[in-house]
């Protein structure tokens, strides 16, 4: 097996190759995507990280410093990277087992793993993961999302809410007495704001009246912006009893983050294996589903997957010492970046600033944001990162497929991400292998031309030990009075040692009847299995012939033994 997947990548970051021949028209459209990124990256931070259960300037400070990292480093063009809403429930649940500490050391592992998956070229293994598992655990999480904000958005008295999904349900229907009516008017106003709020509109071609331009200029601010304000100055001139960014935390410190490293330890980190791989492989999944949206959009030259790795584990592992929270790609951002025009990292770097001077000038501003305004944000971030129409497709698609997609949605939502990923991957690979399985067959071909007590049998598909069942019966289909049977292996692509194993059985057991066996037509891989068994010189190399055409070609002999006559070898026998 060739071991070229391991050479190591080259540390190339995106940005020095696209600054090549940058001017100032490149320069003017990433700085308008950048500011524009950063205006919709400031809720949505903070958003993420109060549902992940940490504070929301650890969510600003995530999409600070991993966002700069990830478009300085990466391997995208238009990539921005931050906290995202997948991570939500993974966080939400580790800080509940393990702790915040304990949270920062296995984020800042996660960015080792990452980073090692780059550096060894493993990028393009992530697309390996079906696309049932994909959509599956996507789903899961955008049900626990939704389920999270149910607190704020109904305004109930809750302290902390479990991270286990059946006693979320518990706990909310314990507290459903403690419904505060403002806030969930305010957050259904909010989720109405950004549903309905222009996503974009095009000036009409006749001279464009006031109204257009108005449109127009409302299409370009974001709608989260607009819920986010509006919600915030009603809250406060109004002065609603509903719980605010200061009433819960105490405000947004105006101050730049400290570096702080963890207390790490070996115990510690053998305790948070299972976390760290579930953030490096949603990091990975997420970073890179991105990626190849944003080259979709954009145009751009493909981004380079082990790059992003790379840049993806620099980021987990610095920001986590500055108090931050696991970073991956982010679709709606980069979405957003594409939209507003960007052509470079460049975009990305701005967005980061953009987000730096905000916290740095009007961190006080945020502490009257209601909590139920950031609640029905998110209820419209989990909305669209469900993919739901593929539920009412499954009656389209066999039994493995919906098995497989429906199983990782259950365990997500169930247990933990890391469960419906790993038995995801498990139900794939047994589906996989059953279908495999029951494409090899064995038919039987008619004898015409050969002599009497010839019988020929085609081998299509892969003789694998998930195949091997035809095989141990074809013994007995061979005919009484049969003299040599031959095999047409042209349509056998693969074999495995298993699948060696049946030929072999086959061959003692012909051989016993007094049968000669002949394998016409072999490919080259499993010719070369049997050379390196050294079935081919215990078979013989007269047994091995270019095809069934060769055999009419030269009318046989009765052969004595199991042994093929030595007048059915055509030219070139042994060395096909």
């Amino acid at each position: 097996m060739s071991l070229a997947f391991l050479r190591t990548h080259p540390f190339r970051p995106r940005l020095i190759a696209d600054l090549r021949g940058y001017g100032r028209a490149r320069l003017a459209q990433d700085l308008g995507a950048g500011l524009t990124v950063g205006i919709v990256a400031l809720p949505l931070a903070m958003a993420f990280a109060i549902a992940s259960g940490v504070k929301p300037e650890q969510g600003l400070f995530t999409a600070i410093i991993a966002g700069l990292i990830i478009s300085a480093l990466g391997g995208s063009s238009v990539q921005i990277g931050g906290p995202a809403g997948a991570f939500i429930v993974v966080v939400y649940g580790i800080v509940e087992r393990y702790g915040l500490a304990n949270l920062l050391i296995a984020t800042s592992l996660a960015g080792v793993l990452l980073f090692l998956m780059g550096w060894l070229r493993l990028g393009a293994l992530v697309r390996y993961i079906p696309v049932s598992i994909v959509i599956g655990f996507t789903n899961g999480i955008a049900v626990l999302i939704g389920l999270s904000q149910a607190k704020d958005l109904l305004g109930l008295q809750i302290d902390k809410l479990p991270a286990d999904f059946f006693s979320q349900l518990a706990t909310l229907g314990r507290h459903l007495h403690s419904f505060n009516p403002w806030a969930f008017a305010l957050g259904l106003a909010c989720l109405a704001v950004v549903v309905v709020w222009p996503k974009s509109y095009t000036m009409p071609t006749q001279p464009a009246t006031w109204r257009d331009h108005a449109r127009r200029w409302a299409s370009r601010v974001p709608g989260t912006v607009v819920a986010l304000v509006g919600a915030t100055v009603v809250a406060r001139l109004l002065s609603l009893p509903v719980e605010t960014i200061s009433s819960r935390f105490g405000g947004i410190p105006q101050t730049l983050p400290t570096f702080t490293l963890p207390e790490f330890t070996w115990t510690t980190a053998k305790q948070l294996l299972m976390p760290t791989l579930t953030i490096a492989l949603l990091g990975a999944i997420e970073s890179l589903l991105c990626a190849r949206v944003a080259d979709q959009m954009s145009g751009r030259p493909r981004h380079d997957p082990n790059q992003e790795l790379m840049a993806q584990g620099v980021a987990n592992l610095v920001t986590p010492f500055f108090g931050g929270i696991p970073a991956t790609g982010t679709i709606a951002r980069t979405v957003t970046n594409v939209r507003a025009g960007a052509t470079s990292p460049v975009a990305g770097v701005v967005h980061a600033l953009t987000l730096l001077l905000v916290v740095l000038a009007a961190a006080p501003l945020a502490e009257h944001v209601p909590l139920a305004a950031l609640a029905g944000i998110l209820l419209f971030v989990a909305w669209n990162m469900g993919e739901w129409r593929e539920f009412a497709r499954l009656r389209h698609f066999l039994l493995p497929y919906r098995t497989v997609l429906l199983g990782t949605f259950v365990l997500t939502v169930v247990f933990d991400l890391t469960v419906a990923v790993e038995m995801g991957l498990l139900g794939a690979c047994a589906f996989f292998i059953w279908r495999m399985g029951s494409l090899f067959r064995v038919s039987a071909l008619p004898a015409e031309g050969l002599p009497p007590g010839a019988a020929v049998f085609e081998l299509y598909g892969s003789l694998f030990f998930g195949a091997v069942g035809p095989m141990e019966a074809l013994p007995a289909q061979v005919p009484e009075g049969t003299r040599t049977v031959v095999l047409e292996m042209s349509k056998l692509i693969s074999m495995d040692t298993s699948g060696l194993d049946a030929l072999e059985s086959l061959h003692t057991e012909l051989d016993r009847r007094g049968v000669a066996l002949v394998l016409a037509s072999v490919n080259a891989q499993p010719l070369g299995l049997m050379r390196r068994a050294g079935f081919e010189t215990r078979l013989g190399p007269e047994a091995i012939v270019p095809g069934v055409d060769a055999l009419r070609a030269t009318p046989p002999t009765p052969a004595a033994s199991g042994s093929p006559p030595a007048e059915w070898v055509g030219p070139g026998a042994g060395r096909h």
